[in-house]
């Protein structure tokens, strides 16, 4: 294609090509036809970018809190003004609606960049005091160092602001990596950055699997922060382990919604056909696993197979109707349809159920009925847009089946019981707990997971702490009053 777009790295403030000259196809997912190429780098290149980020920290450690502010804020504005030209880049990598691109991704990415921007100058410690006679005990919260960082291809511009905007305001630098399949709107938000950071401080390294893993066996990094896969984590984290790095991961989710007798049926339909579809369910806090009383599982199924019927798919950048566009890519959607035409017997589809005719990587919502806790449906990530529902009687058994997978990300309780909300929000085993409402974020309160869920807090002041590391520091002044 003579005018296919060429996605470069970004090492020291310089656009780079792969050392070794590799490039990648990118794939457009709703049309399945190439439209960029990117580096495909080796350690090389990423030993190029952790020599620059080691540099860049040896004085943007020692930046000001009010020059980390103010450099934060400056890219929140170029951003900002120039939207239009980022939602193109971030919809022809993925495939998503323009307008909910525009209107679900942008204002939150704003918000989180300006909030690490303040939160960068209110980091708060123990106070300094006297804990032995003579000697003056004090705390310094520093940067953690260079750091790797992994960005996954289901939000790639959101999950990079995620990554660089905390490590940034703690006086950190980075090397991020986007994912092969979605550079495109990292390389251009890291492009612009270096108008406005120094050198070094914050680099781009693209690349596959290979790369990824170079990335976070580097000796440099002093942390490794990846949303990704449960395998893709433990991956990190073992090889972070043979340095003692630090691990930052968000991981897997598999999230349940329990809905009790007494909820609003139809709050219930519209909160669930929302947040389980919308992205084409590739959100580890989607809605995926419905657990139904008893008593309305019938009548809120029904309403639920009218709402999704409803739900339109498909890539039209004027119809405002679309809540989601495509798969990610070939090897997802063959996760997904895998999946669905494994379900048991039992099994009830409901609606959708197969992949979208036409070009792209479409698949129908799909709404699947009747299952087991030990069916493979149940236990397995899917990660595409498919909600399954359970029945249950008590609350014990709700909350048996809510936490009875391996992952413990996010979850929610629908009731007008407040009794029934506090106990269950109390004992259920996942990081963020909704009650009558699913997957709303904001920036000052913490994200991420239990159990195979990862570990570590992106967003909040929490997150802002993952990226310091703590000194001791004591005086001997001989003064013992």
């Amino acid at each position: 294609m003579s005018d296919k777009k060429v996605i470069h790295n970004v090492i020291n403030g310089e656009i780079q090509t792969a050392s070794d000259g590799q490039m990648m196809d990118i794939v457009n997912p709703s049309t399945g036809e190439v439209f960029a190429s990117a580096p495909n780098s080796s350690a090389v290149d990423v030993d190029l970018a952790f020599q620059a980020a080691g540099k860049a920290f040896e004085t943007w450690r020692w930046s000001t809190p009010s020059e980390r502010q103010r450099a934060l804020l400056k890219l929140a504005d170029v951003i900002e003004e120039n939207a239009d030209e980022l939602i193109a880049i971030e919809c022809e990598n993925t495939g998503k609606p323009v307008s909910l691109t525009a209107s679900e991704e942008i204002p939150p990415m704003l918000d989180q960049i300006r909030f690490f921007a303040g939160a960068a100058r209110v980091l708060e410690g123990r106070s300094q005091g006297e804990y032995m006679r003579g000697h003056t005990s004090s705390i310094r919260r520093e940067p953690v160092g260079p750091v790797a960082q992994v960005a996954p291809w289901n939000y790639p511009m959101m999950m990079s602001v995620w990554k660089f905007a905390p490590a940034l305001a703690a006086g950190c630098t980075v090397v991020l990596k986007p994912s092969d399949t979605t550079p495109a709107s990292s390389y251009w938000m890291v492009e612009k950055m270096q108008e406005i950071f120094p050198p070094g401080v914050c680099n781009l390294v693209c690349g596959d699997r290979d790369t990824g893993a170079a990335l976070t066996a580097h000796p440099v990094p002093q942390l490794v922060s990846i949303t990704g896969s449960t395998r893709a984590g433990v991956a990190v984290a073992t090889s972070a382990a043979q340095d003692l790095k630090r691990a930052h991961l968000e991981l897997g989710g598999k999230a349940p919604v329990v809905v009790f007798n007494d909820a609003d049926i139809a709050a219930v339909v519209e909160g669930v056909t929302a947040a389980g579809y919308f992205n084409a369910g590739q959100d580890c806090t989607a809605a995926t696993r419905m657990i139904v009383q008893e008593g309305i599982y019938d009548e809120l199924l029904a309403a639920m197979t009218e709402s999704v019927a409803a739900t339109k798919t498909g890539y039209d950048p004027n119809d405002e109707d679309i809540l989601f566009g495509p798969i990610n890519n070939p090897n997802q959607l063959a996760h997904v349809s895998g999946l669905v035409s494994r379900a048991p017997e039992h099994a009830r589809v409901l609606a959708g159920g197969k992949k979208k005719e036409g070009a792209g990587f479409f698949f129908e919502p799909t709404l699947i009925a009747d299952l087991r806790q030990d069916d493979e449906l149940i236990q397995t990530e899917i990660f595409g847009p498919v909600v399954t529902a359970q029945k249950f009687s008590t609350e014990d058994e709700a909350l048996a089946y809510a936490n009875g997978t391996e992952y413990g990300l996010a979850s929610s309780v629908w009731t007008r019981n407040v009794d029934v909300a506090a106990r269950m929000s109390a004992r259920l085993d996942f990081g963020c707990v909704w009650i009558n409402t699913h997957i709303p974020l904001v920036a000052e309160m913490p994200h991420g997971g239990f159990k195979h869920s990862g570990y570590g807090k992106d967003l909040s002041m929490y997150g802002l702490e993952d990226y310091t590391r703590i000194k001791h520091v004591m005086h001997y002044h001989g003064f013992e009053g």
